[in-house]
Order: structure tokens, then C-alpha cells, then sequence
């Protein structure tokens, strides 16, 4: 039963040495099961000499089962006509849904979802939301396009009101309104709306109409540090972000802001070499690569994650004991200009220094992984005949020179021109190959 703090005291709470077991115990329970249903999975661990009998302990699940990425589930879709890529664990006709990723960094990926009550990939978000706050009886603004359409089915199943809004492009006027009119205590963002929002501050007051929120959560492209800072300080708004747990779920902050809660009885997380299996360090960067242990349609089995972060086991000052992670990038970002390794992290920063840049809008245009000149377009705030000032290109050149050791070729946009290109869940696709 829930408690002020914990939705799920027990579990949020377990020491290290039953979350080790209950995942062992899980983890030997899923390898015979998929071998058994999943074509994808049987292929390949065949083709490794893999059976599930040489699977008995959790050392044996790391050393025995490969490692599987995206692309390998695409071509396989590719090669054999299969949709679900092979992963499939359950008939088609006992599907309640298929859904889709915002295809950000490539093609869209589908997943295919079972369920009751909740889904089971939000399910463990009732944790998260608990923590926030949110209790039953609240209100909660709803918008269409977020966490592949199922947030709804975690408000519901926590016993809060869903308020309906539209919310794209041009419509967060509207989403003030209903804030204003129906007093919510949570609230979805993504970037875009951020930004559409502070066009919105000079004439309405934003402060009085959030007012009622007890949190406001965050995702899709990040936020940088200023405008995450103004959000609190001028609309009084406590911004919490989340991210994906390698597509096996979600990973929310608390309200300590400190990591991203990864729910360890829902995954099996790793941080691998992202050039290997070796497992890095514990606080050292590497690579996520995260196991299902709650999905028994179409688990994800050691998939490489292609993100980079910091992964710690250590308690939470918040009082859970599952592990969190601190979001560095993607494998991907690396970017060598004339043999010079960028970052998109570095590049970010540089912008967002900038005050007519506060928001870290930019694309990097990249053709290819190695160049021999950087071409970055930044979008800053438009203000007046919304020209950019004649000394921004400049600093901006200097600035980024300074965080990367490369002088950019610059190309400036307003912000809404290069947010207008943001797809799915309001995110902007950062890398772009022209």
C-alpha cells in the first residue's frame, strides 16, 4: 500500500541483495520462454551455440547471451516480413496495441503491447508520479502525442482527472487557459512548448496560471540549464525529467534531481564498453544495455541502448534503492572535424551561453560521421524586425571554438524556424545530414 512517500514502499525500498535475486530469478525464467516463442531470439542465440540450459545464474546470462542492437531487430523485420522484428512473444490477436517511437534518431520503432489496466512500460511510472506528488483526486493536463499515446492509463490507474488539451504547434495559449481554468497539478512540457511559452510570458502571466501544479514533467530534446532555471524562477514551475530506460521503460528524476531512477525490478541494467562487453566501472561512462523483466510480449534481451551514461547503484538521498543513471549522449554524437573529436554536449553549451541562444536550439549538419569543416545552425530568440544582433555570429564562433577547438561555419535561424522541423514528441533532431 502506498505511504506518504512511496506508492510501493516495499519495492522502491528493497535492499540490494533482493533486487540481485529477484532479477536472477526472473532473468532464468524469461531466457527458456523466449527461446521457446521468439523466432528473432532462437535464430541468433542458436547461431552464438546458446541454449537456455547454459543459462543457470546471472554471471552466466552476461557471459552467454549476445548483445543485440536496433538494427539487428530492423533487418531481421527487413529480411523475414515479420512487423514485431521476431520479438514476438504472444499471438497477434492477444495484442491491445502496437505503438511507435518518435523515430528520432533513425526509422520508427514499433512495439507491440498486452495489457489490462496499465501498460506495462508507464506501469512503473506510478512510482514516479507518487513521488512527485500526484495523488488520486488531482487533475492532470493530457496531451495527445506523449509516451506513445498511453500516459492517460497511468492517471487513470492512479486515480487522478485527465484534462484533454490540444497542444501543438501555436495552441499553448490554449493549454494556459485550461491551467488557469481547471487547476492541475501535473503537466507534460516538451521543448518546443517551452519555447512557445516564453513567447507567450511577455502577455500572459504564467506564474498565477500554473500556479496549482505540483510538477511539471519534462522530455524529448534537453533542456538547457538557463532555460530550465527560468522556468522555475519566473513561472514558479519544478520542472522534472525523464528519459528512456532503453526502450524498457521510463526513468524519471525525483525530487532530489539527482540521476535518473532506473526500476530494477522492471530492468536488468548494464553499462558495457560501447566498443565492446567489457562492463565499465560503476560511475565510469559506458554504454546502457537493459533487459525487459516485465514485458512477456516482445522483450528487449541485453539491447545496446546506443546511450551513453554514468550508471551508480548507490542509494538515493530520496530513500530508493535502485540504481540511477546520469544521461551523457549517444554513441553517435562523436563527430571527428579535421581528426578534432566534437560533442554535441560541448556544442550545446556554447549556444545556450549565448542569452539570445538561451534555449540550445541547434542542429549539427553532418553527412557523414568525419568532417572537414563543422556546419552548426543555432536559433535564437527573435526580438524587434527579428534580425539576429550583427555581433551574435561571432561570439558564437568564439564560443564554440573555446568548448570544441573547432571554428564553425554558422548558420542562423530563428528558433521557431528550426522547431518547426521537431517531430513526434516535440523533439529537435539534433544531427541532420543536410
Amino acid at each position: 500500500m502506498p505511504d506518504r512517500e512511496f506508492f510501493d514502499p516495499e519495492a522502491e525500498t528493497l535492499p540490494r541483495e533482493r533486487l540481485l535475486a529477484r532479477q536472477e530469478a526472473r532473468i532464468l525464467e524469461l531466457v527458456p520462454y523466449v527461446f521457446e516463442r521468439s523466432a528473432f531470439y532462437r535464430e541468433l542465440w542458436s547461431g552464438h551455440g546458446v541454449h537456455p540450459r547454459d543459462v543457470r545464474s546471472l554471471e552466466d546470462f552476461r557471459r552467454r547471451i549476445p548483445t543485440i542492437t536496433k538494427d539487428m531487430v530492423r533487418a531481421y523485420r527487413d529480411r523475414t516480413g515479420d512487423p514485431f522484428g521476431g520479438l514476438l512473444c504472444t499471438d497477434v490477436s492477444e495484442l491491445t496495441s502496437v505503438s511507435s517511437s518518435s523515430g528520432t534518431t533513425g526509422r520508427p520503432t514499433f512495439f507491440a503491447e498486452q495489457w489490462d489496466r496499465c501498460p506495462p512500460l508507464p506501469a512503473a511510472m506510478l512510482r514516479d508520479l507518487w513521488g512527485l506528488g500526484l495523488r488520486p483526486g488531482d487533475r492532470a493536463l493530457s496531451q495527445p502525442g506523449t509516451i506513445r499515446n498511453l500516459l492517460d492509463y497511468v492517471f487513470h490507474a492512479l486515480g487522478t482527472t485527465v484534462v484533454c488539451v490540444e497542444s501543438g504547434p501555436g495552441q499553448m495559449a490554449g493549454v494556459v487557459e485550461a491551467a488557469r481554468r481547471y487547476r492541475p497539478a501535473f503537466l507534460q512540457l516538451t521543448y518546443a512548448q517551452v519555447v512557445e511559452l516564453t513567447r507567450l510570458a511577455d502577455r500572459l502571466d504564467l506564474r498565477e496560471a500554473f500556479s496549482s501544479l505540483k510538477a511539471a514533467a519534462f522530455a524529448g530534446a534537453p533542456m538547457s540549464r538557463r532555460m530550465r532555471e527560468m522556468v522555475q524562477r519566473d513561472w514558479g514551475i519544478e520542472l522534472f525529467e525523464y528519459t528512456s530506460a532503453a526502450d524498457t521503460g521510463m526513468a524519471w528524476e525525483c525530487d532530489r534531481h539527482d540521476g535518473f531512477h532506473l526500476w530494477e525490478d522492471t530492468v536488468f541494467a548494464e553499462c558495457l564498453d560501447p566498443r565492446g562487453l567489457a562492463e565499465v566501472p560503476e560511475g565510469e561512462l559506458g554504454e546502457l544495455v537493459a533487459t525487459d523483466l516485465d514485458n512477456p510480449t516482445a522483450p528487449l534481451i541485453r539491447y545496446r541502448s546506443d546511450d551513453l551514461v554514468r550508471l551508480s547503484r548507490k542509494p538515493c538521498g530520496c530513500g530508493r534503492t535502485h540504481g540511477r543513471m546520469w544521461l551523457r549522449g549517444r554513441c553517435g554524437d562523436e563527430t571527428l572535424v579535421g581528426g578534432v573529436p566534437v560533442m554535441l554536449r560541448d556544442i550545446g553549451l556554447a549556444v545556450e551561453d549565448q542569452p539570445e541562444c538561451a534555449g540550445g536550439v541547434f542542429q549539427m549538419v553532418r553527412p557523414q560521421r568525419e568532417l572537414s569543416a563543422l556546419t552548426v545552425r543555432v536559433g535564437y530568440e527573435t526580438a524587434g524586425a527579428g534580425a539576429p544582433p550583427p555581433d551574435l555570429a561571432e561570439r558564437l564562433r568564439t564560443a564554440i571554438h573555446a568548448r570544441t577547438g573547432v571554428t564553425p561555419v554558422l548558420e542562423l535561424r530563428t528558433e521557431h524556424e528550426l522547431l518547426a522541423g521537431s517531430s513526434g514528441v516535440g523533439k529537435l533532431t539534433r544531427v541532420v545530414r543536410s
